[in-house]
């Protein structure tokens, strides 16, 4: 049976637009499969393929320019008690970049200190784009960089102020925890691939199936 989308597959182009459509409407594996009647085995191997994809798509990004919001948020095992905030035992660092009125990328970090933000954040947004940060001190070496820096202060109870504010990227972090808290649960070696599906989502929602389908007619699995 030929597939254009998925080669050497006994499933056919119908039943695979049927599953496509499943996932982009963030349907599990068994409500896939009573939905086209495909093993929850199989799905469960095809929703891996479908976030490999997502991932390399997510890395073919240009640089981010404009304003932009910068944040970092954790993920992960439950907070000790004592233990909060930027530090917290168990928990993986997870940095956030959002142009404005536009999308987001999201960057697995080992800490956030000022070393291990500043390369990213160069790495990955224009020189002159308009930075948006909360009061964390690692964000203070971007205006030597050469961003426009704004900060918006929550330890004085400030959340925003006219522009100043990244109620963007913090819109996308509870977005992100709700969908991974239906996994009960993510093994760390996965936790990239879920990851980047979130920050995927957020980017084509108006699209997200079209644009897997184009990617998969151009470069079957």
């Amino acid at each position: 049976m030929k597939n254009k989308y998925y080669h050497k597959s006994h499933i056919s182009e119908r039943t695979f637009r049927k599953i496509l459509r499943c996932f982009s409407s963030d349907f599990d594996a068994t409500q896939t499969s009573i939905v086209s009647g495909i093993s929850r085995t199989t799905l469960n191997h095809l929703f891996a393929l479908f976030r490999k994809r997502i991932v390399s798509l997510t890395t073919q990004r240009k640089k981010v320019n404009g304003t932009v919001e910068i944040d970092e948020s954790y993920f992960g095992a439950r907070r000790v008690r004592g233990k909060r905030g930027r530090g917290a035992t168990g928990e993986v660092p997870v940095l956030g970049i959002l142009k404005r009125n536009g999308k987001v990328l999201v960057t697995i970090i080992e800490n956030c200190s000022r070393s291990e933000l500043m390369p990213i954040i160069k790495g990955k947004v224009l020189a002159k784009a308009h930075v948006y940060t909360d009061g964390w001190r690692a964000y203070d070496g971007l205006i030597t960089l050469g961003y426009k820096h704004y900060r918006i202060h929550h330890q004085e109870n400030e959340f925003a102020r006219g522009k100043n504010h990244v109620n963007g990227i913090e819109s996308f972090w509870p977005f992100t925890k709700r969908r991974l808290m239906k996994f009960n649960g993510i093994h760390k070696s996965k936790f990239l691939l879920h990851l980047k599906e979130s920050e995927y989502r957020w980017n084509t929602r108006e699209n997200m199936y079209i644009d897997l389908l184009k990617s998969f007619r151009k470069n079957p699995l």
